[in-house]
């Protein structure tokens, strides 16, 4: 029997310049795998503790205590082990080297969820390796499934979810081109600033109107040719502008002396800007009001998914819009769950959401992602797999989609095998264009599998993506049909889209 003998952790930076963990397992047979954390750029006050050293350094978001962790106390513990007992290895990380717990479970105060989880993804890595199985056939015997499920994918910033696709490598082709559409379609109405991205790949137009966002969705997917097969998801991450009076206030982002007040609505990434004295309060709707403005969006548009519409502690007006509109959107729990068993398993008692938006790093360990996902299975819900905005070049979250019932080199592998979600019923696999498109070659290119050599699917393979000279030609006759659509809006000469360029910091709740 292989077993693991040693464990090295190191400090390594993610997509977005912080520092995180990497860890490296090797294993008495030969077996080498290595593991990286991500990161989100604001959390939900129940994750489990990210570990940060504080001071000067990295501004305080150095991880050297966490490597500290992982290279003193817990891979000197694991050594003689065998790689293959996820949970074993798992539940002695977390409750035997740790220990520290707190209302919800195990909250990994003592080491950090990033520390026991780079191990615990490197241990898992090593274990599938050791018995000889892609990641994800390892990660779908842990958690005892036996339907292999490719999911849809769903394009961030904004979301957009083609449910219409035959396969995942359509779905994918399809989200592609809606993007380039969309993209073409805020240069033509906003000017080429506006296609500026963020850290997610994630567009900022100066949107005037709640609605004109979903209007630019709208339009791109027609544009595309997908209408009826693309359909459209909200990240509303509410938490974020939810006040100690309980109301949701729409300004939030200003000070009440502030003379500029940008309106940030967190509806699909969009901001919206507008000139105002100051920020007096008017903004503020109760959860009833914000209830029914998504039922408003959903009876209007294309709109099949919702994820934290309301805070992480709202639990009240989650349970009320789920009641309303579960059965035709899915409600998803991203802060208010953070993949946490025993607030999932108060969400399915009270009836709170329909879907769990799974991140292994909010909880911090693989075997405590599966019992969450398999809680909500058997509950009926959806998942959604998520990104974090934070990301490494480690590419576990594709598996760990599959394995738990992934890309598109997964799906070759599999074949006919392979069972195709044919909505959102299953599995959803939720992250970012700027991992998908790589322009320094102008290749559509799909993050390999760690234990799957890279290879690079050519534009020319697929229909390729027109240059910006001919999307301008090409979109010249939409534009008088987009203008009337959406140009009722007065042109405020002094709006400024100052802080746009890159993505709110309320991102990432993904």
């Amino acid at each position: 029997m292989a077993t693991i003998k040693s464990i090295k952790a190191r400090q390594i930076f993610d997509s977005r310049g912080n520092p995180t963990v990497e860890v490296d397992v090797c294993c008495s047979n030969g077996v080498f795998a290595r593991a990286a954390v991500p990161s989100g750029a604001s959390t939900g006050v129940y994750e489990a503790l990210e570990l940060r050293d504080g001071g000067s350094d990295y501004l305080g978001k150095g991880v050297s205590k966490a490597v500290n962790n992982v290279n003193s106390i817990i891979g000197p513990a694991l050594i003689g082990k065998d790689p293959t007992d996820q949970t074993g290895l798992d539940n002695f990380m977390v409750h035997e080297l740790d220990g520290t717990q707190n209302e919800w479970g195990w909250c990994k105060q003592k080491l950090g969820a990033n520390a026991i989880l780079a191990v615990s993804l490197a241990v898992c890595k090593a274990g599938a390796a050791v018995r000889n199985v892609p990641l994800y056939k390892h990660i779908a015997d842990l958690a005892g499934n036996k339907k292999l499920v490719l999911p849809v994918p769903a394009f961030n910033e904004f979301m957009i979810l083609p449910v219409g696709a035959a396969s995942f490598k359509e779905a994918m082709k399809m989200g592609c081109e809606v993007y380039h559409h969309l993209k073409s379609v805020i240069k033509k109405k906003y000017g080429q600033d506006a296609t500026n991205v963020g850290d997610e790949g994630g567009f900022a137009p100066n949107i005037q109107e709640n609605k004109e966002g979903l209007e630019l969705l709208k339009i791109a997917i027609e544009k595309a040719g997908y209408t009826g097969k693309v359909v459209i998801g909200m990240d509303v991450a509410a938490s974020e502008f939810y006040g100690k009076d309980k109301s949701y206030d729409l300004n939030f982002k200003e000070e009440a002396i502030s003379s500029v007040v940008k309106l940030f609505t967190c509806l699909l990434r969009f901001a919206r800007i507008c000139s105002l004295q100051n920020n007096n309060g008017s903004a503020k709707i109760s959860g009833d009001q914000l209830k029914d403005l998504y039922k408003s969006f959903v009876s209007e548009y294309p709109i099949v998914s919702i994820e934290d519409p309301f805070d992480q502690d709202d639990w009240e007006h989650y349970a009320k819009l789920t009641t309303e509109i579960g059965e035709q959107v899915q409600i998803v729990g991203d802060d208010l769950l953070v993949t946490n068993p025993k607030r999932v398993s108060k969400a399915i008692a009270e009836k709170s959401c329909n879907a769990l938006l799974l991140k292994v790093n909010q909880i911090g360990s693989v075997s405590e992602s599966i019992e969450a996902v398999k809680m909500s299975k058997k509950a009926g819900w959806g998942v959604m797999t998520s990104h974090r905005s934070g990301e490494t070049e480690d590419t576990f979250i594709a598996d760990l989609a599959v394995g738990l019932s992934t890309l598109l080199r997964i799906e070759e592998e599999l074949g006919s095998e392979a069972v195709e979600d044919d909505g959102l019923e299953d599995i959803t696999v939720d992250f970012d264009m700027a991992n998908v498109v790589d322009d320094s070659n102008n290749d559509v290119v799909i993050s390999p599998r760690s234990d799957v050599p890279p290879d690079i699917v050519s534009a020319s393979e697929e229909e390729e993506f027109t240059n910006d000279d001919e999307d301008e030609a090409a979109d010249e006759e939409d534009e008088d049909e987009f203008n009337g659509e959406l140009s009722e809006e007065e042109e405020d000469g002094d709006a400024d889209l100052f802080g746009l360029t890159e993505d709110s910091e309320s991102d990432e709740s993904e």
